[in-house]
């Protein structure tokens, strides 16, 4: 079965573009030009993955992001046309996974959506039985084979990303892990200086782990070196 695609964006030749290179991929498309019609399709359609446009001329992309991410954890990519930092990090603590700053190649975003599809897929695939591990402390339970995560026994709703994050840190207990190590081993590609993912992906993950800024329980911050569980 074909995965199901969505695509918004009120500018149609974008639209059409986008639609036309992942058809020829063998995808399944549907396109909407507002927020309206895309939580609509949203809500009709079982999706493996968006595409949202910040600028949209009902809800911001953000916004629409947010919505999403209330009820469905598929992957979703943000295009933006601006490049300013805190625009990435706005549409990523919105629970977005990858964003792709227009103009872009085409064949560029075809080459994101296969990448977190391929991850989607395997977070999603049942894990044999010797697989299954978990961690336990502090009122933190986080299990590998059905990739949940119980805070005091209530389930915290993560994305992928964050899910892996968190996992690796707790794979990893106890020791400092730079930004640098932790974006290659997630997302699976070359870590530069100026770029602050992880950092909105951290701060994502410790709201919905309620933690408080200045001395989170969980996730520490060892400045000037990385992250750590302890």
């Amino acid at each position: 079965m074909a995965e199901k695609i969505l695509i918004v964006d009120d500018e149609r030749e974008i639209a059409d573009l986008v639609e036309l290179y992942l058809k020829n991929e063998g995808y399944e498309t549907y396109t909407a030009c507002n927020a309206r019609e895309a939580l609509a399709r949203v809500a009709q359609t079982p999706l493996t993955l968006a595409i949202l446009d910040v600028m949209l001329p009902d809800l911001s992309g953000f916004e629409l992001c947010r919505r999403i991410r209330q009820d469905h954890m598929f992957p979703i990519i943000m295009l933006t046309a601006k490049t300013e930092d805190l625009d990435k990090i706005t549409g990523l603590t919105m629970g977005a996974d990858d964003y792709v700053t227009k103009p872009f190649h085409p064949l560029e975003l075809v080459a994101r959506v296969k990448t977190q599809l391929r991850r989607y897929t395997q977070y999603n695939r049942a894990q044999p039985p010797e697989s299954k591990r978990e961690f336990d402390f502090s009122g933190l339970r986080v299990f590998r084979d059905s990739r949940k995560c119980l805070l005091y026994d209530k389930e915290l709703s993560l994305t992928p990303r964050e899910f892996d994050i968190l996992w690796y840190l707790c794979e990893n207990r106890g020791r400092v892990i730079s930004s640098e190590e932790l974006f290659e081993a997630v997302w699976g590609e070359k870590y530069l200086d100026s770029n602050n993912t992880v950092m909105a992906h951290i701060a994502r993950l410790r709201e919905k782990l309620h933690e408080p800024s200045r001395k989170p329980k969980f996730i520490k911050t060892v400045w000037g070196m990385g992250y750590t569980i302890e």
